[in-house]
């Protein structure tokens, strides 16, 4: 990891007093609603997300979101689970979004092989990267680098290069970026917590 420098801030929780600003839809829903959250659900979600039902205000941007989103979680992805996930959790925690880092580790940590050292790593809680597997750690350096430049040094490129294909490394960027709009909506549109869902 020469040359290559990892920000360490806690993120913020978000206040569960706070109103939410886009309030989600409740049912019982028009059939073409009701139809576009039944799409956008995952089968192993316990019930539609919350986010889902704050998109579905506008659902002409909910069913675009759609294919690039099951992209992206699917199995046609051109990285692994435990990359994808550390990815997602670690932009969730630097730009605050507690409500979609708290789904992203209830629904995908166990499948990805993430425990508390990732888990304290990606959310920031006095984690320590030493503990993280080299690897692991440039995807939270990548990350990192992203969220606070908009940009990845030569050093960490070079580290990256090694490890992931071009073809991959798009992916990881786009990933990063994908839930970097996700976060911005979860925080700004207040979306409230789910009760199944992990807190950090």
């Amino acid at each position: 990891m020469k040359g290559i420098t990892v920000a360490l801030s806690t993120p913020k929780s978000l206040d569960p007093q706070r109103a939410p600003r886009i309030a989600p839809l409740q049912p019982p829903y028009p059939d073409a609603i009701g139809t576009l959250l039944t799409r956008m659900t995952p089968p192993q979600a316990p019930e539609v997300l919350s986010l889902f039902k704050v998109m579905a205000a506008n659902p002409a941007l909910a069913e675009r979101t759609l294919d690039l989103g099951r992209y992206l979680l699917g199995r046609h992805a051109a990285i692994d689970l435990r990359d994808r996930e550390l990815v997602i959790l670690r932009v969730c925690a630097r730009c605050g979004a507690e409500y979609e880092w708290g789904v992203h580790w209830t629904g995908f940590a166990d499948a990805a092989g993430l425990g508390e050292a990732e888990r304290r790593a990606t959310a920031s809680m006095n984690g320590d990267l030493a503990l993280l597997a080299p690897k692991d750690a440039l995807v939270i350096a990548m990350v990192d680098q992203l969220h606070d430049t908009g940009d990845i040094d030569d050093a960490l490129w070079e580290a990256l290069n090694a490890h992931w294909t071009h073809a991959q490394l798009l992916e990881l960027m786009m990933l990063a970026g994908w839930y970097h709009a996700v976060s911005y909506v979860c925080n700004a549109a207040r979306v409230p917590l789910e009760a199944w869902a992990a807190r950090w």
